[in-house]
């Protein structure tokens, strides 16, 4: 039997569709929608070189890879990989099959710097270690379950502070762009990264088929915009996953983040969403204790991994 690698095809509901099975097969702890891998195809900036590969066999979609080059940092040359293949149709090539093209299509357009999250599992790494990668940071993923009774109760909201939601602001996003803009530079990573176009935000982001904007939520002190939690969701399947919660500098230690989030949480439970999910640097301390006062347990864990060209 023999693996090719072609193009994700976005006018091929049924490739799509195939594409976001396999994706949720291999690491279930990220909603995976073909709604939401037809849009970051789409919508991603021209500057990303934004690729979907399939790996096929006999007709059958078996790996996935996604690449792009970091286009909202202000370093150069650095791209990134994801490689995903079906549980079930591993050790077929596809892999290697889909590095090899990713990382052809990356370093023809300069990339010279490569990153990778690998799941933290021995064959994954040694994968990655095989094909010249080194390891980095780690994060988790987290998972809470919605249907059971263990969120911390509302908290008042402090004197001068107002939580609106993200529909709120659906005539003006330009708040919620500065905190994700703010709080994203601030991030622990191996990359820098800024947001300072606007309108590739609104595109990429703000216009994203997950987001769940009646469920975002953004704290206000004293008329300006302090923290937010950031929601994504997917109905069919009551799934709730926080893309971004974060605090602006000037409003840090005042529990604004947690107090967001938590009146998140508690809409989503009641519109009948059952499992929360999220992600945090394993070096994020105070993320990673808000989440455990909510009642989130990790449930995995992924590598980034770098490889150095040239």
């Amino acid at each position: 039997m023999t693996v090719n690698v072609r193009d994700l095809r976005p006018d091929d509901p049924a490739d799509v569709a195939a594409f976001a099975d396999v994706r949720h097969r291999a690491l279930p702890h990220i909603i995976w929608t073909p709604a939401a891998i037809l849009h970051r195809l789409v919508h991603s900036h021209p500057e990303a070189r934004f690729r979907s590969l399939v790996a096929e066999e006999d007709g059958e979609v078996i790996g996935t890879a996604q690449a792009q080059l970091a286009n909202d940092s202000p370093e150069q040359g650095v791209g990134m990989v994801n490689i995903y293949t079906h549980p079930d149709h591993l050790h077929r090539g596809a892999g290697t099959l889909l590095v090899r093209a990713s990382e052809e299509h990356l370093t023809a357009h300069g990339a010279t710097r490569l990153l990778a999250w690998v799941l933290d599992e021995p064959a994954n790494r040694s994968f990655a270690e095989r094909h010249g990668y080194r390891a980095s940071r780690s994060a988790h993923f987290l998972s809470l379950d919605l249907t059971a009774d263990t969120l911390p109760p509302l908290q008042p909201l402090p004197p001068g502070v107002e939580l609106r939601s993200g529909a709120d602001l659906a005539d003006d996003p330009r708040p919620l762009f500065e905190l994700d803009a703010e709080t994203t530079s601030d991030e622990p990573s191996d990359v820098d990264t800024e947001f300072t176009d606007y309108e590739a935000w609104i595109e990429e982001n703000w216009k994203h088929p997950l987001l769940d904007r009646e469920l975002t939520t953004v704290a206000f002190a004293d008329g300006r915009p302090a923290a937010f939690s950031t929601a994504c969701t997917d109905a069919a399947t009551g799934r709730y996953a926080t893309a971004m919660t974060g605090t602006a500098r000037a409003f840090r230690g005042r529990g604004l983040a947690k107090l967001a989030k938590n009146h998140s949480l508690h809409r989503a439970r009641a519109a009948g969403f059952t499992r929360a999910l999220t992600g945090n640097d394993t070096d994020n301390g105070p993320m990673l204790a808000i989440n455990k006062w909510f009642g989130y347990r990790i449930v995995a864990t992924e590598v980034r991994y770098v490889r150095e060209l040239g």
